[in-house]
């Protein structure tokens, strides 16, 4: 077990981060709990999407958005498939799902990251190899994956970017999500999963690198796609949330973040994103970057660090034009047109943003 000082934690899990909710919420939860279970069904959806508890004691959001969704993601867990949330970068994939771990199993911490070189022992298992010399292939010479743990302990699994993983390696999870086995042919054995067990899977078709999902494995899973949000109010809400708990949590030395900055790279991100300006009179230039909400989150961010250490505490439009013209221009021919004629034709003519106008040509 881990001696680190939780104090020291640059990023702690979800169920240490909000403990204090979830036991208020195994107080007061007197509804059917399905096997392993830490929370009944009713109670993950209300950590999700916060709430006010009988006995007062008020949990936040995690999730700002429809509810139905993440009444549909709980629903599918509740079954013998799998969730797959799908959606562009940057929509609450991986917060969602390691929230749903964590209430749900207690334990967020069963991960596997896809990436192009993930191989296929970190779905199935591996070898301790000074074991498997000294004594050959034996149950104490096994490594078990993060699956194999959930198999085994009946938990929830949590698979990050599935979609880049390659394909031989994805479709080992057939055989898991289908016959909930995991066999071992080396042992002339296997590892059955017990009740609890599911795996909660995120992807998006935006990156490179992109592996589509065999037939197969897409039956497996129940797909709920987390859409970018829907107004500019709901967006601007899930920023200032998360900024101040990143705040927080980074112990940056700074007031809460002026709202007027937050709308203001929020309403430039969403015009950019999706080719209009927000009164919907003029058409703009996509740029290829995905101005997500998290890229806005890292944005405003980044500018409370700057403000805070060079400035004087009180988040300003050039303390967030270098993070958003960063986040804007990937690409350093096209982009840099797309933003370019952006400020010229919209901020530049529109009403108290001269300031962000000026900033923004600095750094560019």
């Amino acid at each position: 077990m881990s001696t680190t000082n939780t104090e020291t934690i640059l990023r702690d899990t979800a169920e240490r981060q909000f403990a204090s909710e979830l036991a208020a919420l195994a107080r007061i939860d007197d509804r059917e709990k399905p096997p392993r279970w830490k929370l009944s069904p009713w109670a993950v959806v209300t950590y999700l999407m916060g709430g006010k508890l009988k006995d007062g004691t008020v949990i936040s959001p995690k999730y700002v958005g429809n509810q139905r969704l993440i009444e549909i993601a709980v629903a599918t867990l509740l079954t013998d498939r799998a969730l797959l949330l799908l959606g562009v970068p940057g929509t609450a994939k991986s917060w969602v799902s390691e929230h749903l771990a964590a209430a749900i199993s207690g334990d967020s911490t069963l991960l596997v990251q896809g990436t192009a070189g993930t191989p296929e022992e970190a779905i199935r298992y591996g070898w301790n190899y000074a074991q498997l010399l000294a004594k050959g292939p034996s149950r104490d010479a096994v490594v078990p994956s993060p699956v194999m743990r959930g198999m085994t302990e009946g938990k929830i699994v949590r698979v990050e970017e599935l979609t880049r993983v390659p394909s031989d390696v994805q479709d080992t999870l057939i055989t898991i999500l289908s016959e909930k086995t995991l066999p071992i042919p080396e042992l002339n054995s296997e590892v059955r999963a017990v009740k609890g067990f599911n795996i909660i899977a995120t992807a998006n078709d935006r990156d490179k690198g992109v592996n589509e999902l065999s037939s197969a494995l897409k039956r497996r899973f129940n797909t709920v796609v987390l859409p970018v949000p829907d107004s500019m109010d709901e967006e601007v809400d899930i920023v200032q949330r998360r900024v101040v708990q990143l705040g927080k949590a980074l112990e940056l030395p700074s007031e809460t973040p002026a709202m007027e900055e937050i709308r203001r790279v929020v309403t430039v991100f969403r015009e950019l994103r999706e080719g209009k300006t927000a009164d919907g009179k003029s058409k703009l230039k996509q740029p290829s970057s995905t101005l997500s909400t998290a890229e806005a989150i890292s944005v405003i961010t980044s500018g409370i660090a700057l403000s805070a250490h060079f400035g004087d505490g009180t988040l300003k439009a050039g303390d967030v034009a270098s993070g958003m013209i960063g986040a804007i221009i990937k690409d350093p021919v096209q982009d840099r047109i797309v933003m370019l004629e952006y400020l010229e034709t919209v901020v530049k003519e529109r009403d108290g943003w001269k300031d962000l106008y000026r900033a923004c040509k600095d750094v560019m």
